[in-house]
């Protein structure tokens, strides 16, 4: 599990992202949130601060039946799904809230403009502008997953 991880987040940090177009819709997230927030849908010509020391690091989640790596380093925000979407942009505070950029290489929308709403020692929640909507992640400590993380199956 750990080296899977591990792979996840390497894949982050190698791929880059481009494209803006096509709607990603054909899933619904079922990842968890109790906050309520409307984030803008559109893109933002602003340049983000570095995001808070809170939001740094690698958070990991589930939805729809698969698992999402969101790593933030710096102003640097990479997501990574196991269906295969991977994305990249900005993480950083604007006008007073933290939020969070992705341009993804499939052209989703689903997780394209996101607000964190609240965020702690062990868990991050966002409200994405797509169809992911709200989102609770939890934070991945010392190369170690935290539980309830779907688990492969033997087979395809």
């Amino acid at each position: 599990m750990a080296a899977a991880a591990a792979g996840l987040a390497g894949a982050l940090v190698l791929t880059a992202c481009s494209g803006d177009s096509s709607d990603d819709s054909s899933s619904t997230p079922s990842a968890s949130a109790t906050s309520t927030a409307s984030a803008d849908s559109g893109g933002s010509s602003s340049s983000p601060s570095a995001a808070s020391d809170g939001l740094q690091g690698s958070w990991l989640a589930t939805a729809g039946g698969k698992a999402l790596v969101l790593v933030v380093t710096d102003k640097q925000a990479a997501l990574f799904t196991t269906g295969g979407t991977v994305c990249n942009g900005t993480a950083g505070e604007e006008a007073g809230m933290q939020m969070i950029h992705l341009k993804c290489t499939d052209n989703s929308k689903t997780r394209t403009t996101g607000m964190v709403n609240s965020v702690s020692r062990s868990s991050l929640a966002v409200t994405w502008s797509g169809s992911a909507g709200k989102e609770t992640y939890t934070r991945a400590e010392g190369g170690k997953l935290p539980s309830g993380l779907p688990t492969a199956s033997s087979g395809s």
